[in-house]
Protein backbone atom coordinates (compact mmCIF):
# COMPACT_ATOMS: atom_id res chain seq x y z
CA UNK A 1 0.00 0.00 0.00
CA UNK A 2 1.48 3.31 -0.88
CA UNK A 3 2.24 5.67 1.55
CA UNK A 4 -0.05 8.81 2.11
CA UNK A 5 1.34 12.01 3.56
CA UNK A 6 -0.67 14.58 5.67
CA UNK A 7 -0.54 17.92 5.31
CA UNK A 8 -2.04 19.91 7.99
CA UNK A 9 -4.05 23.30 7.83
CA UNK A 10 -0.85 25.12 9.74
CA UNK A 11 1.53 23.91 6.33
CA UNK A 12 -0.82 25.21 4.15
CA UNK A 13 -0.97 28.07 5.52
CA UNK A 14 2.97 28.75 5.52
CA UNK A 15 2.86 27.53 2.12
CA UNK A 16 0.67 30.37 1.18
CA UNK A 17 2.92 32.81 2.55
CA UNK A 18 5.61 31.50 0.48
CA UNK A 19 3.97 31.47 -2.15
CA UNK A 20 3.52 35.52 -1.83
CA UNK A 21 7.18 35.63 -2.55
CA UNK A 22 7.64 33.36 -5.13
CA UNK A 23 7.49 34.48 -9.23
CA UNK A 24 7.94 31.70 -11.26
CA UNK A 25 4.65 30.06 -12.41
CA UNK A 26 5.49 26.56 -12.27
CA UNK A 27 7.00 26.95 -8.73
CA UNK A 28 3.59 28.44 -7.57
CA UNK A 29 1.78 25.80 -9.49
CA UNK A 30 3.63 23.33 -7.09
CA UNK A 31 2.82 25.37 -4.09
CA UNK A 32 -0.50 25.53 -4.93
CA UNK A 33 -0.88 22.22 -5.01
CA UNK A 34 0.41 21.08 -2.14
CA UNK A 35 -1.20 24.14 -0.75
CA UNK A 36 -4.56 22.49 -1.77
CA UNK A 37 -3.86 19.12 -0.37
CA UNK A 38 -3.11 20.71 2.76
CA UNK A 39 -6.95 21.84 2.97
CA UNK A 40 -7.90 18.82 2.40
CA UNK A 41 -8.56 18.25 -1.26
CA UNK A 42 -8.14 15.01 -2.58
CA UNK A 43 -5.03 14.15 -5.40
CA UNK A 44 -7.21 13.32 -8.18
CA UNK A 45 -9.19 16.90 -7.61
CA UNK A 46 -6.06 19.17 -7.24
CA UNK A 47 -4.65 17.33 -10.98
CA UNK A 48 -7.94 18.19 -12.10
CA UNK A 49 -8.17 21.82 -11.40
CA UNK A 50 -4.27 22.36 -12.05
CA UNK A 51 -4.24 20.32 -15.38
CA UNK A 52 -2.02 17.52 -14.33
CA UNK A 53 -2.12 13.49 -13.15
CA UNK A 54 -2.72 12.42 -9.75
CA UNK A 55 1.14 10.74 -9.90
CA UNK A 56 2.88 14.37 -10.27
CA UNK A 57 0.45 15.48 -7.40
CA UNK A 58 1.50 13.13 -4.95
CA UNK A 59 5.62 13.49 -6.04
CA UNK A 60 5.03 16.60 -4.88
CA UNK A 61 3.05 15.80 -1.92
CA UNK A 62 6.13 13.64 -1.21
CA UNK A 63 8.68 16.50 -1.72
CA UNK A 64 7.40 18.46 0.68
CA UNK A 65 6.71 16.05 3.24
CA UNK A 66 10.24 15.11 3.06
CA UNK A 67 12.31 18.40 2.18
CA UNK A 68 9.36 21.29 3.16
CA UNK A 69 9.43 24.34 0.94
CA UNK A 70 12.76 24.23 -0.46
CA UNK A 71 12.28 20.85 -1.92
CA UNK A 72 9.40 22.46 -4.35
CA UNK A 73 11.72 25.67 -4.86
CA UNK A 74 13.52 25.52 -8.47
CA UNK A 75 17.25 24.18 -8.29
CA UNK A 76 19.60 27.13 -8.85
CA UNK A 77 22.54 26.76 -11.38
CA UNK A 78 25.08 28.86 -11.28
CA UNK A 79 26.34 30.71 -14.37
CA UNK A 80 30.45 30.27 -14.45
CA UNK A 81 31.05 26.47 -14.80
CA UNK A 82 34.68 27.54 -16.27
CA UNK A 83 37.47 25.21 -14.91
CA UNK A 84 39.63 28.04 -15.18
CA UNK A 85 39.59 31.85 -14.76
CA UNK A 86 39.53 34.18 -17.40
CA UNK A 87 43.05 35.45 -16.83
CA UNK A 88 44.60 31.83 -16.66
CA UNK A 89 42.96 30.76 -19.98
CA UNK A 90 44.90 33.84 -21.47
CA UNK A 91 47.97 32.51 -20.33
CA UNK A 92 47.63 29.81 -21.74
CA UNK A 93 46.78 30.93 -25.19
CA UNK A 94 49.48 33.87 -24.99
CA UNK A 95 52.04 30.96 -25.97
CA UNK A 96 49.87 29.99 -29.32
CA UNK A 97 48.57 33.65 -29.83
CA UNK A 98 52.94 34.17 -30.73
CA UNK A 99 52.76 31.26 -32.76
CA UNK A 100 49.62 32.39 -34.79
CA UNK A 101 50.69 35.84 -35.60
CA UNK A 102 54.09 34.74 -36.74
CA UNK A 103 52.44 33.05 -39.57
CA UNK A 104 52.08 29.24 -37.75
CA UNK A 105 49.90 26.88 -38.08
CA UNK A 106 48.02 26.34 -34.49
CA UNK A 107 45.87 23.26 -33.75
CA UNK A 108 43.31 23.07 -31.67
CA UNK A 109 44.55 19.65 -30.11
CA UNK A 110 47.39 21.47 -29.03
CA UNK A 111 45.69 23.49 -27.06
CA UNK A 112 43.40 21.13 -25.70
CA UNK A 113 46.28 19.16 -24.25
CA UNK A 114 47.78 22.53 -22.54
CA UNK A 115 44.29 23.21 -21.39
CA UNK A 116 44.06 19.56 -19.95
CA UNK A 117 47.35 19.69 -18.04
CA UNK A 118 46.25 23.17 -16.36
CA UNK A 119 42.88 21.74 -15.64
CA UNK A 120 44.20 18.19 -14.45
CA UNK A 121 40.79 16.58 -15.82
CA UNK A 122 39.99 15.60 -19.18
CA UNK A 123 37.52 17.47 -21.12
CA UNK A 124 35.25 18.40 -24.23
CA UNK A 125 36.38 19.88 -27.77
CA UNK A 126 33.00 21.79 -26.96
CA UNK A 127 34.96 23.60 -24.28
CA UNK A 128 38.09 24.28 -26.52
CA UNK A 129 35.89 26.15 -28.56
CA UNK A 130 34.03 27.79 -26.45
CA UNK A 131 37.38 29.07 -24.57
CA UNK A 132 38.74 30.01 -28.17
CA UNK A 133 35.38 32.30 -28.72
CA UNK A 134 35.72 33.92 -25.64
CA UNK A 135 39.26 35.69 -26.32
CA UNK A 136 37.71 36.57 -29.61
CA UNK A 137 39.63 33.62 -31.86
CA UNK A 138 38.19 32.68 -34.56
CA UNK A 139 39.08 29.31 -36.99
CA UNK A 140 41.47 30.35 -39.88
CA UNK A 141 42.88 27.64 -41.56
CA UNK A 142 44.98 28.30 -44.52
CA UNK A 143 43.85 26.79 -48.22
CA UNK A 144 46.43 24.14 -49.58
CA UNK A 145 45.34 25.96 -53.03
CA UNK A 146 42.98 29.13 -54.31
CA UNK A 147 40.43 27.87 -55.51
CA UNK A 148 39.97 29.77 -58.81
CA UNK A 149 43.68 28.47 -59.47
CA UNK A 150 44.41 27.33 -63.09
CA UNK A 151 45.62 24.00 -63.67
CA UNK A 152 49.48 23.67 -63.75
CA UNK A 153 48.81 22.90 -67.91
CA UNK A 154 47.07 26.31 -67.90
CA UNK A 155 50.13 27.97 -66.21
CA UNK A 156 52.77 26.76 -68.13
CA UNK A 157 50.99 27.60 -71.29
CA UNK A 158 50.52 30.69 -70.16
CA UNK A 159 54.63 31.61 -69.43
CA UNK A 160 55.55 30.68 -72.90
CA UNK A 161 53.12 32.89 -74.11
CA UNK A 162 54.53 35.63 -72.11
CA UNK A 163 58.10 34.39 -72.77
CA UNK A 164 57.30 34.36 -76.56
CA UNK A 165 55.52 38.16 -77.00
CA UNK A 166 58.11 39.60 -74.95
CA UNK A 167 60.71 39.14 -77.50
Amino acid sequence: MPKTYTINKENAKEIAKAREAVKDKQTDKRLRAVQMRGEGIKNVEIADKMETSSKVVSIWVSLYAKGGIGALMPKKRGGNRRNLTFEKEAAILSEFEERANAGQIVETSEIAQKYREAVGHSIGNGQIYCVLARHGWRKVKPRSKHPKKASNEDIEASKKLTIVSGK
